[in-house]
Formats: C-alpha cells, sequence, structure tokens
C-alpha cells in the first residue's frame, strides 16, 4: 500500500510525532535540545509554529509554511536528525535500522492532518494544549511547561484556567466537535 502525504504551498499542518520507545521520556528530559534542533531548522528552512506540546514520549504541533514552500517532512526529517546526534546513543538499534544506519529515538512514520478551516485549527490548536491534562500529567494545562498555551495566556488569548481538572473535567479537547472555543484568534509563535 502507498501512502501520499499531502503537501500544499503555505499550508497549515498538525503533526503528531512518536519515539520508538513510547514509555521513555527523552523528550522532556531534552527538551532544550529538541527547542533548539527546532530553531536550528527553522532558521534554514523558516515556518511558524502556531501551537506546540512536547510530552515525554511525543509531540504534537501545528505549522504554517511559507507562501512558497510545501516542504514539512524536510523540516521534520531535520528536525529529528538533529535531535538524534545530539543526544547519547542509550537505545536499542534493530538490525534494520542499523543497515541504514538510523538511530532508533523516533518512530520512522509520523501523522500529518492538513489544517482545513479556522474551526479545525482552533480544535487541533485546543487538542495540543489540552494534551498534558488528558494524559494525566497535570491537572491543568497551564501547569505543563512544555507548552504554547503560556504564549496564549500572555496574549490574553486563553484565560489561565482554561482546561483544568477542576475547572472542565476532563475533556476532549480537538476529538470532538462539541468543545468549547475560547479563544479570539490563533496567534503563531516559535517558542514553546
Amino acid at each position: 500500500m502507498f501512502y501520499r502525504r499531502v503537501r500544499l504551498n503555505g499550508g497549515t499542518y498538525f503533526f503528531t510525532l512518536n519515539l520508538n520507545n513510547r514509555s521513555s521520556s527523552l523528550l522532556t528530559d531534552n527538551a532544550d535540545v529538541l527547542r533548539d534542533s527546532i530553531r536550528r531548522v527553522h532558521k534554514k528552512y523558516p515556518f511558524r509554529i502556531i501551537a506546540m506540546v512536547i510530552l515525554p514520549e511525543h509531540l504534537h504541533s501545528i505549522w504554517t509554511l511559507p507562501l512558497d514552500d510545501d516542504n514539512y517532512p524536510l523540516r521534520w526529517s531535520l528536525i529529528k536528525a538533529s535531535f538524534s546526534r545530539s543526544i547519547p546513543k542509550a537505545e536499542f538499534i534493530n538490525p534494520s535500522r542499523a543497515r541504514k544506519r538510523e538511530r532508533g529515538v523516533w518512530q520512522r512514520r509520523y501523522w500529518e492532518h492538513q489544517i482545513r478551516d479556522d474551526g479545525d485549527l482552533e480544535n487541533h490548536v485546543d487538542y495540543i494544549h489540552f494534551n498534558p491534562v488528558k494524559h494525566g500529567y497535570v491537572n491543568a494545562a497551564v501547569d505543563w511547561p512544555y507548552s504554547t498555551i503560556h504564549h496564549y495566556i500572555k496574549q490574553a488569548t486563553l484565560p489561565a484556567n482554561w482546561a483544568s481538572n477542576t475547572d472542565f473535567g476532563r475533556s476532549n479537547f480537538g476529538e470532538t466537535n462539541e468543545n468549547v472555543g475560547l479563544r479570539a484568534s490563533t496567534q503563531p509563535t516559535t517558542k514553546c
């Protein structure tokens, strides 16, 4: 079966990338290394980060590419490679990866979804910011340090108590059409 990724110049995309070891905390343990890898690639191949969250073993992000560019696979490949080269080798490398001279840090594939409209964007931004609460890492989205939610709160796009267990319960932000839209606009950032 052949899989073709949707690519559109200037498109906005939601991404999920996973580590090979889903019980690892490699991403949060090395969040600064990941940020540096993203910054290096961003400098050479610009894009706008609309929202992002780094969790121990996976990350979610929404990017908008330049109007004349659709090459997000190159950017992710470079980010993953830079991150992998910057951390000590401690992971298991299976024979297939060894033959291709690959590290065993990341899953080879990742999930991408082209954002269709403003409602779709808002749902996915909410999903990203609520994800640490969903996974039980914190009781309130604002308590997770590796998230662009702090930028949204600073810009007064979201209230500081947005998506806490005490105020909203365990919700499905971004996973259904019933989530609450609490933002006036979506502000892009490059810091997570």
